[in-house]
């Protein structure tokens, strides 16, 4: 058995979730997926994947054993191009993870022309609503929002001014009591999205102390996707915290106001990340030259809209 062929099938199953996607990715036959993955079990000496007709699904020691698999393989990658003396020629396929509408608005557009300038490599985009473990999800480059903790990744911060911002219909507004403080949402309707707090929502400090505000709630409304809320508190449901350029589009057409201006906590920055030792391979050193200055321009542009947001 080719242990590493057989590797790189049992890591394309799981982030296919299933052994047809494999197949189909890999251009190989469903059967000859499934016995790769029978010999590296039978090598490990224990079950990996919990099989049905439609899907998989992980095993505790598969949990553990596909994090080392993505390790094995980007260091083989990374082998590979040095021996080949490839450093200068990007090829391959480039795993990026981003937050879902930034990915989808900002880094999408940017990626469809880096292929075109680039043929030999291949992307594939994660939009998650969390944060991914580089290394062990095998992902070669990150979009995150937020400040950093200390870590060994290569990072490279692109923006800033990405404000948290409290919206709601301006019919919501006109037919509830007025929101000046944030204490005042106890008494309104709020919708909760995941990332943003499920019971509470922090605030800047009040002018003249130093500790921020904290408001606890019990959402009338949880949702686990920005559009929905969104969505929502453009048709009344009530009051909902995002980021910026979530709901520039809403505030914009006067579907959405924005309150509590006076309170929003410090505007987050962006970073693109890379683990350290990704950072020189040619497809990750290329698509960084190639995204940095772009995405720089439009998160710019996206930071002035958002100053206009009142």
């Amino acid at each position: 058995m080719d242990r590493i062929d057989a590797m790189k099938v049992f890591v394309t199953a799981v982030e296919e979730g299933s052994l047809a996607g494999a197949a189909r990715r890999l251009k190989r036959s469903p059967t000859a997926i499934s016995r790769a993955l029978g010999l590296l079990e039978q090598h490990v000496g224990v079950e990996l994947l919990h099989r049905t007709t439609r899907s998989l699904k992980l095993s505790e020691a598969g949990q553990r054993y596909v994090e080392a698999c993505r390790r094995v393989l980007v260091d083989l990658e990374e082998a590979d191009m040095i021996a080949g003396s490839e450093r200068s020629s990007p090829r391959g396929t480039l795993t990026i993870s981003a937050p879902p509408i930034l990915g989808e608005e900002v880094l999408r557009p940017i990626l469809d022309s880096f292929l075109l300038e680039n043929a030999n490599v291949s992307v594939r985009l994660l939009m998650l609503d969390r944060f991914v473990n580089l290394v062990d999800e095998g992902v070669d480059v990150a979009l995150r929002i937020g400040n950093l903790a200390d870590s060994t990744h290569m990072s490279t911060r692109i923006g800033g001014d990405v404000r948290r911002v409290v919206v709601a219909a301006p019919q919501y507004l006109d037919s509830r009591a007025a929101i000046t403080e944030p204490s005042d949402l106890s008494r309104h309707d709020l919708i909760a999205f995941s990332n943003f707090g499920l019971e509470s929502w922090s605030f800047a400090p009040a002018k003249g102390t130093s500790v921020p505000r904290t408001v606890h709630f019990t959402p009338r409304y949880l949702v686990n996707g920005v559009r929905a809320a969104a969505a929502s508190a453009a048709e009344g449901m009530g009051v909902t915290r995002l980021y910026s350029y979530h709901v520039a589009e809403y505030v914009r057409d006067g579907r959405l106001r924005v309150v509590l201006h006076q309170a929003e906590p410090p505007a987050l920055p962006v970073h693109i990340l890379a683990p350290q030792g990704r950072a020189a391979v040619p497809k990750v050193r290329t698509f960084i030259d190639f995204a940095v200055p772009r995405l720089r321009s439009e998160l710019g542009r996206i930071a002035a809209e958002s100053g206009s947001l009142e």
